[in-house]
Protein backbone atom coordinates (compact mmCIF):
# COMPACT_ATOMS: atom_id res chain seq x y z
CA UNK A 1 0.00 0.00 0.00
CA UNK A 2 1.29 3.39 -0.95
CA UNK A 3 2.14 5.27 2.11
CA UNK A 4 0.64 8.78 2.35
CA UNK A 5 1.47 11.53 4.88
CA UNK A 6 -0.85 12.06 7.62
CA UNK A 7 -1.26 16.75 6.51
CA UNK A 8 -1.80 17.46 10.45
CA UNK A 9 1.61 15.36 11.03
CA UNK A 10 3.61 18.80 12.10
CA UNK A 11 0.84 20.20 14.83
CA UNK A 12 1.90 18.40 18.02
CA UNK A 13 5.90 19.01 17.11
CA UNK A 14 8.40 21.61 18.09
CA UNK A 15 10.85 22.90 16.26
CA UNK A 16 13.64 24.62 17.35
CA UNK A 17 16.18 26.62 15.91
CA UNK A 18 19.63 24.97 15.83
CA UNK A 19 22.51 27.46 17.01
CA UNK A 20 22.62 30.55 15.19
CA UNK A 21 20.96 29.46 12.03
CA UNK A 22 18.26 29.17 10.47
CA UNK A 23 17.38 25.73 10.92
CA UNK A 24 15.46 24.76 12.66
CA UNK A 25 15.36 20.64 13.98
CA UNK A 26 12.39 18.58 15.59
CA UNK A 27 12.52 18.72 19.43
CA UNK A 28 12.84 14.40 19.61
CA UNK A 29 14.72 13.39 16.30
CA UNK A 30 14.98 9.44 15.37
CA UNK A 31 18.34 7.71 15.79
CA UNK A 32 19.12 4.80 13.88
CA UNK A 33 21.72 3.01 16.25
CA UNK A 34 21.28 -0.57 16.87
CA UNK A 35 17.64 -0.38 15.30
CA UNK A 36 17.67 -0.56 11.78
CA UNK A 37 20.64 -3.45 11.10
CA UNK A 38 19.52 -6.87 9.62
CA UNK A 39 18.08 -8.54 12.99
CA UNK A 40 15.50 -5.79 12.47
CA UNK A 41 12.33 -6.96 9.96
CA UNK A 42 12.62 -4.28 7.28
CA UNK A 43 8.95 -4.07 8.05
CA UNK A 44 9.23 -2.94 11.61
CA UNK A 45 12.14 -0.47 10.92
CA UNK A 46 9.54 1.15 7.72
CA UNK A 47 6.48 1.33 9.87
CA UNK A 48 8.79 3.11 12.85
CA UNK A 49 9.78 5.40 10.53
CA UNK A 50 6.59 6.74 8.48
CA UNK A 51 4.73 6.52 12.36
CA UNK A 52 7.58 8.83 13.65
CA UNK A 53 7.09 11.41 10.13
CA UNK A 54 3.37 11.22 10.93
CA UNK A 55 4.41 12.27 14.62
CA UNK A 56 6.24 15.54 13.02
CA UNK A 57 9.65 13.74 13.40
CA UNK A 58 11.56 15.06 10.32
CA UNK A 59 15.05 14.43 11.23
CA UNK A 60 16.80 10.90 10.89
CA UNK A 61 20.03 10.69 12.37
CA UNK A 62 22.29 7.31 10.63
CA UNK A 63 26.11 6.85 10.33
CA UNK A 64 28.03 5.05 8.18
CA UNK A 65 28.86 2.09 10.75
CA UNK A 66 25.43 1.63 11.89
CA UNK A 67 23.85 -1.19 12.12
CA UNK A 68 25.07 -4.25 12.31
CA UNK A 69 26.78 -4.67 10.21
CA UNK A 70 28.27 -1.08 9.01
CA UNK A 71 26.03 0.37 6.79
CA UNK A 72 22.75 -1.53 6.93
CA UNK A 73 20.94 0.84 8.73
CA UNK A 74 21.72 3.45 5.81
CA UNK A 75 21.09 0.69 3.16
CA UNK A 76 17.64 0.09 5.35
CA UNK A 77 16.97 3.72 5.24
CA UNK A 78 17.57 4.24 1.94
CA UNK A 79 14.87 1.28 0.73
CA UNK A 80 12.80 3.36 2.94
CA UNK A 81 13.19 6.60 1.46
CA UNK A 82 13.05 4.87 -1.91
CA UNK A 83 9.57 2.81 -1.51
CA UNK A 84 7.86 5.58 0.90
CA UNK A 85 9.36 8.81 1.13
CA UNK A 86 11.26 10.67 -1.38
CA UNK A 87 8.21 12.30 -2.37
CA UNK A 88 8.83 14.63 0.81
CA UNK A 89 12.28 14.57 0.71
CA UNK A 90 12.40 18.43 1.23
CA UNK A 91 10.49 18.08 4.45
CA UNK A 92 12.99 15.80 5.85
CA UNK A 93 16.81 16.25 7.04
CA UNK A 94 18.60 13.43 6.94
CA UNK A 95 22.20 13.00 8.31
CA UNK A 96 24.95 10.85 8.49
CA UNK A 97 28.43 10.79 9.97
CA UNK A 98 31.99 9.03 9.05
CA UNK A 99 34.75 8.45 11.81
CA UNK A 100 34.68 4.83 12.75
CA UNK A 101 36.17 1.80 10.47
CA UNK A 102 34.26 0.99 7.43
CA UNK A 103 37.01 -0.69 5.78
CA UNK A 104 40.10 -2.64 6.16
CA UNK A 105 43.37 -0.99 5.37
CA UNK A 106 44.89 2.83 7.07
CA UNK A 107 41.96 4.98 5.15
CA UNK A 108 38.71 2.84 6.67
CA UNK A 109 38.45 5.31 9.33
CA UNK A 110 39.32 8.11 11.89
CA UNK A 111 39.40 12.02 9.86
CA UNK A 112 41.25 11.84 6.55
CA UNK A 113 40.09 14.07 3.86
CA UNK A 114 40.59 10.78 1.98
CA UNK A 115 38.25 8.31 4.84
CA UNK A 116 35.63 11.13 4.46
CA UNK A 117 34.88 11.81 1.56
CA UNK A 118 35.07 8.29 -0.04
CA UNK A 119 32.83 7.31 3.01
CA UNK A 120 31.03 10.01 2.65
CA UNK A 121 30.39 8.67 -1.06
CA UNK A 122 29.40 5.25 -0.25
CA UNK A 123 27.07 6.37 2.56
CA UNK A 124 25.03 8.49 -0.26
CA UNK A 125 24.86 5.39 -2.91
CA UNK A 126 23.55 3.29 -0.25
CA UNK A 127 21.04 5.70 0.71
CA UNK A 128 19.97 6.69 -2.71
CA UNK A 129 20.88 10.58 -1.79
CA UNK A 130 22.18 12.71 -3.65
CA UNK A 131 23.01 14.86 -0.95
CA UNK A 132 23.09 15.02 3.24
CA UNK A 133 21.20 18.00 4.60
CA UNK A 134 24.04 17.45 7.61
CA UNK A 135 27.05 15.37 7.51
CA UNK A 136 29.22 15.03 10.60
CA UNK A 137 33.23 14.01 11.50
CA UNK A 138 31.98 11.41 14.60
CA UNK A 139 34.94 11.52 16.54
CA UNK A 140 37.97 13.17 16.54
CA UNK A 141 41.07 12.15 14.92
CA UNK A 142 44.60 12.90 16.96
CA UNK A 143 47.16 11.98 14.11
CA UNK A 144 45.29 14.04 11.84
CA UNK A 145 45.46 17.80 11.71
CA UNK A 146 42.43 19.54 12.06
CA UNK A 147 42.59 21.62 9.29
CA UNK A 148 42.58 18.18 6.51
CA UNK A 149 39.49 17.26 8.61
CA UNK A 150 37.46 20.40 8.20
CA UNK A 151 38.94 20.76 4.65
CA UNK A 152 37.29 17.25 3.90
CA UNK A 153 33.65 18.63 5.14
CA UNK A 154 33.98 21.71 3.31
CA UNK A 155 34.82 19.72 -0.04
CA UNK A 156 31.39 18.39 1.03
CA UNK A 157 29.61 21.49 1.52
CA UNK A 158 30.70 23.01 -1.81
CA UNK A 159 30.10 20.32 -3.85
CA UNK A 160 26.55 20.08 -2.73
CA UNK A 161 26.74 16.82 -1.22
CA UNK A 162 25.83 17.79 2.54
CA UNK A 163 24.04 21.45 3.30
CA UNK A 164 25.40 21.60 6.50
CA UNK A 165 28.39 20.40 8.43
CA UNK A 166 28.84 19.00 11.97
CA UNK A 167 31.04 16.99 14.50
CA UNK A 168 30.40 14.66 17.42
CA UNK A 169 32.39 13.23 20.24
CA UNK A 170 34.49 16.39 20.30
CA UNK A 171 35.79 17.83 23.72
CA UNK A 172 35.61 21.72 24.27
CA UNK A 173 39.24 22.05 23.28
CA UNK A 174 39.07 20.05 20.59
CA UNK A 175 35.56 21.61 19.57
CA UNK A 176 37.38 25.11 19.75
CA UNK A 177 40.19 23.81 17.42
CA UNK A 178 37.51 22.47 14.77
CA UNK A 179 35.36 25.66 15.15
CA UNK A 180 38.47 28.32 14.83
CA UNK A 181 39.71 25.73 11.70
CA UNK A 182 36.28 26.17 9.95
CA UNK A 183 35.97 29.66 10.34
CA UNK A 184 39.47 30.34 9.05
CA UNK A 185 38.13 28.29 5.61
CA UNK A 186 34.50 30.00 5.96
CA UNK A 187 32.90 27.04 6.84
CA UNK A 188 30.22 27.21 9.38
CA UNK A 189 29.87 24.37 11.99
CA UNK A 190 26.16 24.03 12.45
CA UNK A 191 25.81 21.16 14.98
CA UNK A 192 27.74 19.19 17.45
CA UNK A 193 26.07 15.45 18.70
CA UNK A 194 27.25 15.05 22.36
CA UNK A 195 26.14 12.11 24.69
CA UNK A 196 24.05 14.12 27.49
CA UNK A 197 21.66 12.99 29.68
CA UNK A 198 21.28 13.24 33.62
CA UNK A 199 23.36 10.05 34.35
CA UNK A 200 26.37 11.74 31.87
CA UNK A 201 27.12 15.69 32.58
CA UNK A 202 30.63 15.67 31.44
CA UNK A 203 29.10 18.36 28.40
CA UNK A 204 28.05 20.86 31.21
CA UNK A 205 31.56 21.35 31.97
CA UNK A 206 33.05 23.39 28.96
CA UNK A 207 31.52 22.15 25.85
CA UNK A 208 28.14 24.31 26.19
CA UNK A 209 30.17 27.25 26.93
CA UNK A 210 32.11 26.48 23.86
CA UNK A 211 29.38 26.16 21.54
CA UNK A 212 26.82 29.34 22.85
CA UNK A 213 30.27 31.29 22.58
CA UNK A 214 30.27 30.34 18.64
CA UNK A 215 26.48 29.85 17.91
CA UNK A 216 26.41 26.15 17.51
CA UNK A 217 23.28 23.89 18.10
CA UNK A 218 23.86 20.83 20.30
CA UNK A 219 22.01 17.56 19.62
CA UNK A 220 22.22 15.11 22.46
CA UNK A 221 22.52 11.54 21.93
CA UNK A 222 21.71 8.99 24.25
CA UNK A 223 19.55 11.37 26.30
CA UNK A 224 17.83 8.31 28.13
CA UNK A 225 21.37 7.08 29.34
CA UNK A 226 20.57 3.45 26.69
CA UNK A 227 17.39 2.77 28.70
CA UNK A 228 18.76 3.46 32.21
CA UNK A 229 16.51 6.53 32.73
CA UNK A 230 13.42 4.47 32.38
CA UNK A 231 11.58 1.80 34.63
CA UNK A 232 12.95 -0.68 32.24
CA UNK A 233 15.94 -1.73 35.01
CA UNK A 234 14.16 -1.48 37.88
CA UNK A 235 13.57 -5.05 38.92
CA UNK A 236 16.63 -6.77 37.28
CA UNK A 237 18.47 -6.39 33.39
CA UNK A 238 15.81 -7.93 31.28
CA UNK A 239 17.12 -10.24 28.51
CA UNK A 240 15.73 -8.18 25.73
CA UNK A 241 17.32 -5.45 26.89
CA UNK A 242 20.64 -3.72 25.81
CA UNK A 243 22.23 -4.24 29.33
CA UNK A 244 21.03 -8.14 29.23
CA UNK A 245 23.10 -8.84 25.96
CA UNK A 246 21.04 -7.11 22.99
CA UNK A 247 23.90 -4.50 22.23
CA UNK A 248 27.63 -4.52 23.74
CA UNK A 249 27.24 -0.79 24.03
CA UNK A 250 26.06 -1.12 27.67
CA UNK A 251 27.77 -3.65 30.16
CA UNK A 252 25.41 -5.15 32.59
CA UNK A 253 28.16 -3.78 35.37
CA UNK A 254 27.45 -0.18 34.14
CA UNK A 255 23.35 -0.70 35.71
CA UNK A 256 24.71 -0.74 38.93
CA UNK A 257 22.16 -0.44 42.28
CA UNK A 258 22.80 3.40 42.80
CA UNK A 259 21.41 4.48 39.27
CA UNK A 260 18.45 1.80 39.20
CA UNK A 261 18.36 3.91 42.83
CA UNK A 262 18.31 7.67 41.34
CA UNK A 263 16.30 6.15 38.28
CA UNK A 264 13.40 5.62 41.09
CA UNK A 265 13.77 8.50 42.75
CA UNK A 266 13.53 10.39 39.56
CA UNK A 267 10.45 8.19 38.36
CA UNK A 268 8.41 9.86 41.71
CA UNK A 269 9.14 13.71 40.51
CA UNK A 270 8.16 12.74 36.89
CA UNK A 271 4.78 10.76 37.95
CA UNK A 272 3.93 14.35 39.71
CA UNK A 273 4.59 16.04 36.62
CA UNK A 274 2.25 13.76 34.47
CA UNK A 275 5.32 12.06 32.36
CA UNK A 276 7.13 8.93 32.51
CA UNK A 277 10.58 9.12 33.58
CA UNK A 278 11.64 8.66 30.09
CA UNK A 279 9.81 11.73 29.03
CA UNK A 280 11.21 13.75 31.69
CA UNK A 281 14.58 13.14 31.53
CA UNK A 282 14.61 14.09 27.82
CA UNK A 283 12.95 17.44 28.81
CA UNK A 284 15.42 17.61 31.33
CA UNK A 285 18.53 17.36 28.56
CA UNK A 286 16.10 19.97 26.37
CA UNK A 287 16.75 22.55 29.42
CA UNK A 288 19.59 23.80 28.03
CA UNK A 289 19.46 26.15 26.00
CA UNK A 290 22.21 24.48 23.52
CA UNK A 291 20.09 21.69 22.63
CA UNK A 292 17.84 22.19 19.88
CA UNK A 293 16.87 18.63 19.77
CA UNK A 294 17.30 14.95 21.77
CA UNK A 295 18.43 11.61 19.78
CA UNK A 296 15.84 8.99 20.37
CA UNK A 297 16.43 5.47 19.28
CA UNK A 298 13.04 3.61 19.58
CA UNK A 299 12.82 -0.48 18.17
CA UNK A 300 8.53 -0.69 18.94
CA UNK A 301 5.84 2.06 18.54
CA UNK A 302 5.24 1.91 22.15
CA UNK A 303 8.61 3.54 22.58
CA UNK A 304 8.36 5.86 19.99
CA UNK A 305 4.91 7.40 21.16
CA UNK A 306 6.63 8.13 24.24
CA UNK A 307 9.32 9.90 23.41
CA UNK A 308 7.48 11.94 21.36
CA UNK A 309 5.08 12.66 23.97
CA UNK A 310 7.51 14.64 26.22
CA UNK A 311 7.41 18.10 24.34
CA UNK A 312 4.13 17.99 26.35
CA UNK A 313 5.56 19.28 29.50
CA UNK A 314 8.76 20.85 29.09
CA UNK A 315 8.90 23.35 31.87
CA UNK A 316 10.57 22.59 35.18
CA UNK A 317 10.07 24.99 38.49
CA UNK A 318 12.93 25.64 40.51
CA UNK A 319 12.06 22.97 43.12
CA UNK A 320 11.84 20.61 40.70
CA UNK A 321 15.17 21.29 39.43
CA UNK A 322 16.79 21.49 42.60
CA UNK A 323 15.05 17.99 43.69
CA UNK A 324 16.77 16.66 40.55
CA UNK A 325 20.00 17.89 41.42
CA UNK A 326 19.53 16.69 45.07
CA UNK A 327 18.96 12.92 43.86
CA UNK A 328 21.94 13.41 40.57
CA UNK A 329 24.64 14.57 43.04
Amino acid sequence: MMYKAKPERYADMKYISCGKSGLKLPAVSLGLWHTYGEATPYATARELTLRSFDAGITHFDIANNYGPPPGSAETTFGKILKDDLMPYRDELIIASKAGYRMWDGPYGDMGSRKYIIASADQSLKRCGLEYFDIFYHHRPDSQTPIEETIDALKHLVDRGKALYAGISNYNAEQTKAALEAAKAVGLKILIHQVNYSMFNRGAEADLFRVLDEYGVGAIAYSPLAQGQLSDKYFNGIPVNSRAGGVSHFLNPDAVTPEKVEKAKKLNVIAGRRGQTLSQMALAWVMRNNCVASVLAGASNFGQMDENAGFIQNLEFDAGELAEIEAILL
